[in-house]
């Protein structure tokens, strides 16, 4: 027994033994981590912000009814270029009974009115012609007359507008349903037999037509409130519409709106820039766009790769590691200045032949810095 338990002692010592050189060998063997260097360089950075919309024209005008109906021709199709004056399309009158009747009444009355004084007008007339009544009574009756005539013209004019939308054939008639400016067709919400409302005091109307100048658009979006105290009117922007692709349309910003709107818990503002379009690209209203916003701008700066700054865990300070030996490391903090995402300013802490470590590498050295 004793000399099986000497045997196992020395087995146990012998595998110890071993797995220690083995360990000693891989630690041995392995190369040492070189880190690379990389320095500070001089450029331009913008910091930009992007902001979502659409095209809209700048001016779009509705064109409304005068007069309540029932469409009876639509004459023009959307897309269709159209001036100021030209006929859109017509209406049908579908008279109200009670007015109608009413007119009716008054046409009547008129009539009637109008040969009772008819007939005093001829008697007076004859004896002014044999000298009996003076000039002066008879004008007066004259213009009695007068006066009766002209109230039956009112009236049978009432009755036609009423029931056919004017009092005559002109073209200026209430049924005919025309442009009021030059420009594109958008959109005819309304077909052929579909009742429209008469534009009024106490009613908007019914769009016959949409309207507008599709040589003059605009870009119309939202920016978040952070960075809507940076924009300034006058400011040059880069739209990019999504329908198009590869153009970019230069925008000039004219208008920041005074108040924002909260949308999802985020504070949004609208602004808006006339786009300057070209003659190569057809632009449609109501296309989805980005406008690239630049907030800020340094040129001529000092920078470095943002993924090259390393922050303290203690004091969330920035810092960079500089080489002032082969391999060998100093921290060193610095002072960061604008930033756009890929390259950011050193405002001060290194310089430009100052050799800086790319950390690829966790350690514990690292960790506990």
């Amino acid at each position: 027994m004793k000399k099986a338990l000497k045997i196992l002692i020395v087995i146990i010592i012998l595998g110890l033994l071993g797995w220690v050189l083995w360990f000693f060998k891989e630690n041995n063997s392995k190369s040492a981590v070189l880190y690379k260097t990389n320095t500070a360089f001089i450029t331009t950075i913008e910091k930009k912000s992007v902001a979502t919309g659409k095209i809209t024209p700048e001016d779009e005008t509705n064109i409304k009814p005068q007069i309540s109906g029932i469409i009876a021709e639509i004459l023009v199709e959307e897309g269709n270029f159209v001036k100021a004056g030209d006929l859109l399309a017509r209406i049908k009158i579908i008279p109200d009974e009670k007015s109608l009747n009413s007119a009716q009444g008054r046409v009547k009355i008129a009539e009637l009115n109008l040969g009772n004084i008819k007939r005093d007008y001829n008697r007076n007339k004859k004896l002014l012609d044999k000298g009996v009544i003076a000039i002066q009574n008879f004008n007066s009756i004259e213009l009695d007359y007068n006066q009766a005539v002209q109230e039956l013209e009112n009236a049978h004019s009432d009755y036609k507008i009423i029931k056919v939308g004017s009092a005559n054939s002109s073209t200026s008639a209430n049924t005919n349903i025309r442009s009021t400016v030059t420009g594109t067709i958008l959109e005819i919400p309304v077909k052929v037999g579909h009742q429209v409302i008469e534009s009024n005091n106490f009613n908007e109307g019914t769009t016959i037509a949409s309207i507008a100048d599709l040589n003059k658009m605009i870009f119309e979006g939202n920016v978040d409130e952070a960075e809507v105290g940076k924009l300034k009117e006058g400011t040059l922007l880069d739209v990019k519409i999504g329908a198009i692709e590869g153009v970019i349309y230069k925008a000039r910003l004219n208008f920041v709106a005074p108040k924002g709107t909260e949308d999802e818990g985020a504070v949004l503002f609208k602004i808006k820039a006339a786009l300057t379009l070209n003659d190569s690209t057809y632009v449609r209203a109501g296309y989805s766009a980005n406008a690239e916003l630049i907030l800020d701008k340094r040129i001529d700066i000092l920078a470095v790769k943002e993924s090259l700054i390393q922050y303290d865990r203690k004091t969330e300070k920035p810092f960079l590691e500089i080489e002032t030996g082969e391999q060998v490391f100093e921290k060193r903090d610095v002072k960061l200045g604008i930033s756009d995402g890929i390259n950011v300013e050193i405002l001060s802490g290194i310089n430009e032949t100052d050799k800086i470590k790319v950390w690829n590498k966790a350690s514990k050295e690292d960790n506990n810095k």
